[in-house]
């Protein structure tokens, strides 16, 4: 029974070293990930005179961060971050009907703001509709974000900036 016992103690100590082990070999897209899924909660904002409620969720196991935008007038929009490889996916499902999905580069320091790039595009009828041809995060502080939107409509280009305070209950 001793035997059993000890047997059981110094599984439990090789499961935490290992354990241990594995979460300091994290990728800098990973670590990267991390820090935006510390984002997991509710913010509020304002965008040219609509009030906007932001909404983070892990989903999927931990892998994946749903971003529920929701403007007091209007459509809720939802994008899906994840990581896949050396970078991070964000794919919008936008009230425009179709999903942009924008990648990053590959990371290398997961404390900086991410900037995603258009990959490609579904669900558009016409290259001349709307739809977000870039996303860039600005984590500031633990409660201040920051999104700076690229679009593309009819061959012309734009940005649209939010900002967003994290909602304390």
């Amino acid at each position: 029974m001793k035997r059993m016992a000890v047997l059981g103690i110094i599984g439990v100590g090789l499961f935490v070293a290992a354990s241990t082990a594995f979460a300091a070999d994290k990728t800098k897209s990973e670590e990267a990930f991390d820090r935006l899924a510390t984002l997991k909660g509710e913010w509020s904002g304002e965008q040219e005179g609509v009030k906007v409620s932001v909404i983070y969720t892990l989903t999927a196991n931990d892998s994946a961060l749903m971003e529920e935008f929701r403007p007091e007038k209007g459509a809720v929009m939802i994008t899906m971050f994840t990581v896949d490889g050396d970078h991070l996916i964000a794919t919008h499902y936008c009230a425009a009907k179709n999903q942009p999905q924008m990648i990053t580069s590959a990371v290398t320091d997961g404390q900086k703001p991410l900037a995603f790039s258009l990959a490609r595009v579904t669900g558009l009828k016409s290259p001349d509709d709307w739809h977000n041809t870039g996303l860039t995060v600005i984590q500031e502080d633990n409660d201040h974000l920051t999104q700076e939107w690229t679009y593309e409509s009819k061959g012309k280009s734009g940005k649209r900036i939010f900002r967003y305070t994290r909602v304390r209950s």
